[in-house]
């Protein structure tokens, strides 16, 4: 459900005022975080994680220095992290951070619009602007190592993570930007519902909330959380992308049922649950069976939801074992997928 890197900076840049962008350029041995993990820092506060304890305070306090002086176009550093005694941390490993000031002016020379599955090009050295690279055709006008390493990721050879290449022309910082993540639309926004969505907050879920009433949704929905308002819910279902997540847990037991027939009836979800008891499941199971929808898909239907083996009824304890069931489920289908794609 996190919101892209680039999505982030909109957002809080929005609010007035320059922003340091801090992303992890490379990792060794046992780091916190992962290359392309990054946080956002402005005046007032702080976004995201670069691994937190001492390394993040570091960073945070460098990125503030930087936000302090008089700044020039595209400031950027790059420094080195020992994970050490210095930084009070016994992890052993080695990080590189990436710093890069933006304000309304960088802001306005990010793209508008970003291209699916493209790449935002940083340079390391202060000074010009970043670069998108849409597709490898785009690649092949950038300096050699930086277009083989760009065509690898565009064309899937290597994975979509963040990379620090040596170029004659100079260092640059190869960052994919990604899509919030697998869609996901929870319909229903009584109190498991509202727990569910904090819970998945930063998972890499693409939130779609659905409800008939806005004055249902909490003031404080998550950013990245898209709400919908309707009086059909079944036809939102009934029109999601193929292989998208669905999670049914209003409060009318009809509107459920219309939910999950609208997904039974097309199977194309990647996983559907439905909350509810062993009672409710073995009732509706009646009801589909008898509305003719074919048992492949109705063995699909996860009813009751959440990982099995954790007890508890209380909405957080519900949503902690529904977060940890989307995941496995998730890894799961990313496992079939890449084995699928070596075997193609």
């Amino acid at each position: 459900m996190s919101a892209s890197w680039l999505d982030s900076v909109r957002e809080r840049a929005a609010s007035g005022g320059d922003l340091v962008s801090v992303i992890v350029a490379s990792a060794e041995g046992s780091a916190p975080r992962e290359p392309g993990a990054w946080m956002l820092v402005d005046r007032d506060g702080q976004a995201g994680t670069v691994g937190g304890g001492r390394l993040e305070w570091e960073a945070a306090r460098t990125a503030r220095a930087m936000l302090a002086g008089p700044g020039a176009p595209w400031q950027r550093d790059l420094r080195d992290y020992p994970l050490g005694p210095d930084l009070e941390q016994c992890c052993g490993g080695f990080v590189r951070l990436f710093f890069e000031r933006i304000g309304a002016a960088e802001l306005a020379q990010l793209p508008a619009e970003f291209p699916a599955g493209g790449l935002l090009l940083h340079p390391v050295a202060s000074g010009p602007a970043a670069e998108t690279v849409a597709d490898r055709q785009s690649a092949k006008t950038l300096p050699f190592p930086l277009v083989k390493n760009a065509a690898h990721i565009l064309s899937g050879q290597a994975p979509r993570k963040a990379a620090l290449i040596e170029a004659e022309a100079g260092s640059w910082l190869v960052h994919p930007v990604e899509p919030p993540g697998t869609p996901l639309y929870l319909y229903g926004a009584g109190h498991v519902g509202r727990a569910i969505v904090r819970a998945l907050e930063d998972l890499p879920f693409a939130v779609t909330w659905i409800d008939t009433d806005e004055a249902r949704f909490p003031p404080d929905v998550p950013a990245g959380v898209h709400t919908l308002a309707t009086r059909d819910p079944a036809e939102v279902a009934a029109a999601a992308p193929d292989g998208a997540f669905h999670l049914v847990l209003t409060y009318s037991h009809s509107m459920d049922y219309d939910i999950c027939h609208a997904l039974l009836a097309d199977d194309r979800f990647g996983f559907a649950g439905l909350i509810g008891s062993e009672t409710k499941r073995a009732r509706f199971f009646k009801r589909f069976r008898d509305a003719g929808i074919a048992e492949p898909a109705l063995a699909r239907l996860t009813c009751p939801i959440g990982l099995p083996g954790i007890p508890g009824k209380k909405p957080a304890t519900i949503a902690v074992a529904v977060a940890a069931q989307l995941l496995h489920r998730l890894s799961a289908a990313d496992a079939v997928s890449g084995a699928d794609e070596r075997r193609a």
